[in-house]
């Protein structure tokens, strides 16, 4: 009797785990309903009176008793695609019907796979064009629909911004290319096709097979160059003398207003004090005057536009600047010579401008015009001493700066190699940043930023607005750390900080917000993406790519394709992902982020000379 009782309480607790371990009957319903439509006749094993994942369905990988891929390649297939049952499957992220025989279109339905990663579809008989639809899928990678009937124009699939993978060779499609992202794309083919009209910009990163085969198609990579448009051809037409008294009324109306705004705007221009202009003392004219240190207009001499510096605020040309520098190309430095000098506008953000400017005696200098910092001129004054008593290597020191109510310029070293951002995301350079550069890129900004921490930690002075844009390259290539400390909490333009955004930062957390920015630096190095394109983000991506286990994928395709060590980019990886936590109590410390990424560089060096 007793044995009897326990065989049948352990019958119960097999099935318990059973039921509590298997896909819900609804789920199985819905995969069953589209495999009858995919596969008529034959059920490839699939049943009802079994479980998809514990009794390995053919076709089916599942993960924690969820389905996340159905691949079912090369089966000779011969039905169509229903969407409908398929997309109540939710946790699907991978569907592959390649090499089969499926008929028929995409559905519209297809938009209800929210999840979807992953579709594959080449080498069938689909046919019709592809719906609107595909666009919504904002998580979908990879984008197969190659070797089909497919025809008409494609879908703005260019919405879809973390796609990096699209094949739609060897179809009908016409109409022109939508402007995708191809800095994001890693795998582009539309070869064989009718498309027509000019390859969009950021093409030319792909080579001349993507785009082969079709005909009406131009521009960069393709040899065939772009006819030139055509003017419009003036219709003739037939003018009434009633209409031409009418146009001739709206022509001297339109002379009497212009006459009379000529005549404001002298008038206006003789009270203005006179400013400098390329390096001759005239009157600053309108434009450049309308804004407390606004550019003044170019003037075109030989072919050349050539601009200056100018203020209009009282006193100012008569103010001092403050010389750092002891270099003695750089000890009698004046206001004025900045004034007079040449100047090339490098650019221009929410907070001010950057030029390039030439001195009389050759050397270059850049110059950044900050407005709205939201720092008395006492404590910037304050601020920019204590940062030129903290000196580093790479963290690039102002030469000089000049302070006054409403305008401050810092005069910085100049930089001719840019910014690792222009590295990393031109089209040519990114080819030759290799892995051992972009760790050794990683290394020196952490342990710099580190290192200015350190110093002016009491000062509560952190960089404020560290990004690709101001890590700066010199002669030999190595980085540097610009515009420290010119920003602070209040005047923060870091909007991808998640305590900034949310405006619950306060001053203490300014050290933490810089290291978030040091860990969005390190994905930038190590995905070769921006931090912001069209509505992509880069962390939000990264963190789905990372939780769907497909790691593999962040990683740049020039790291790839060179053989860089995988095990060591997923470890600077994980010290990113560290890094922009949403919580900043989270995060290391600059210094604990700098010691993780040096033994990462370590390792890496003695990796190279122990294979050398």
């Amino acid at each position: 009797m007793r044995r009897a009782t326990i065989r049948a309480l352990a019958i119960l607790i097999f099935l318990a785990f059973r039921v509590a371990t298997s896909v819900d009957e609804g789920t199985k319903q819905s995969m069953i309903q589209f495999m009858d439509k995919v596969s008529p006749g034959s059920d490839q094993g699939w049943s009802l009176s079994t479980d998809p994942c514990a009794d390995q369905w053919k076709g089916v990988e599942c993960e924690s008793q969820s389905v996340k891929r159905i691949v079912l390649e090369e089966l000779n297939l011969s039905g169509t695609l229903d969407a409908s049952p398929l997309c109540r499957v939710q946790s699907l992220a991978v569907l592959s019907l390649k090499g089969n025989n499926v008929a028929g279109g995409i559905p519209k339905e297809i938009a209800n796979c929210k999840h979807l990663t992953h579709l594959y579809l080449g080498g069938n008989r689909f046919s019709g064009q592809l719906p609107d639809a595909l666009s919504r899928l904002n998580n979908l990678k990879r984008l197969d629909v190659s070797d089909n009937n497919f025809s008409g124009p494609l879908p703005n699939l260019a919405r879809i911004s973390g796609m990096i993978t699209f094949f739609a060779q060897n179809n009908n499609f016409t109409g022109e290319l939508p402007q995708f992202d191809f800095a994001n794309l890693e795998h582009f083919n539309v070869s064989d096709n009718n498309f027509t009209g000019q390859i969009p910009d950021g093409g030319g990163r792909f080579q001349e097979n993507s785009f082969l085969g079709n005909l009406g198609l131009c521009g960069s990579p393709l040899p065939n160059s772009c006819p030139a448009p055509q003017p419009a051809k003036k219709k003739q037409k037939d003018v009434s003398l009633d209409k031409i008294f009418i146009y001739l009324g709206y022509v001297i109306l339109g002379l009497i207003v212009v006459l009379f705004l000529v005549y404001k705007i002298a008038r206006r221009s003789k009270k203005k004090e006179d400013g400098f202009d390329g390096g001759k003392n005239r009157r600053s004219d309108t434009s450049s005057s309308k804004a407390n240190g606004a550019l003044s207009e170019p003037k075109t001499s030989e072919n050349r536009s050539e601009y200056s510096i100018t203020s209009v605020e009282s006193g100012m040309t008569t103010s001092s600047l403050v010389v750092l520098s002891d270099a003695p190309a750089l000890r009698d430095l004046k206001f004025e010579d900045l004034l007079r000098a040449p100047a090339e506008q490098l650019g221009r953000g929410k907070h001010g401008s950057l030029y390039k400017v030439v001195l009389s005696n050759g050397l270059a200098l850049a110059v950044k015009r900050i407005k709205d910092l939201g720092i008395p001129s006492e404590d910037f004054k304050g601020r920019m001493r204590k940062m030129d008593r903290a000196k580093h290597p790479h963290v690039l020191p102002p030469v000089a700066f000049y302070c006054s109510k409403q305008e401050k310029l810092l005069v910085y070293e100049y930089k001719p190699n840019g910014s690792l951002f222009n590295l990393l995301h031109g089209m040519q350079n990114a080819q030759i940043f290799d892995w051992g550069s972009r760790l050794s890129v990683a290394a020196t900004v952490a342990e710099a930023l580190a290192f200015m921490h350190s110093e002016l930690r009491e000062d509560g002075i952190a960089h404020g607005n560290l990004k690709t844009t101001n890590i700066l390259l010199d002669k030999d290539m190595d980085p540097c750390i610009s515009e420290y400390g010119l920003m602070v909490v209040k005047t923060q333009d870091y909007s991808q900080i998640p305590e900034i955004r949310s405006s619950a930062a306060s001053p203490h957390d300014a050290f933490k917000d810089d290291v978030y920015g040091l860990g969005l630096i390190l994905l930038e190095l190590l995905t070769g993406k921006m931090v912001q394109n069209n509505g992509y983000d880069l962390a939000k991506w990264v963190h789905s790519v990372v939780r769907e286990e497909w790691t593999g994928e962040v990683f740049d395709g020039v790291l790839i394709s060179e053989g860089a060590d995988e095990e060591r980019m997923v470890r600077l990886l994980q010290v990113g992902l560290q890094c922009i936590n949403p919580s900043p109590a989270e995060r290391p410390s600059s210094r604990q982020a700098a010691a993780l990424i040096s033994s990462i560089k370590d390792e890496e060096e003695r990796s190279v000379s122990s294979d050398s």
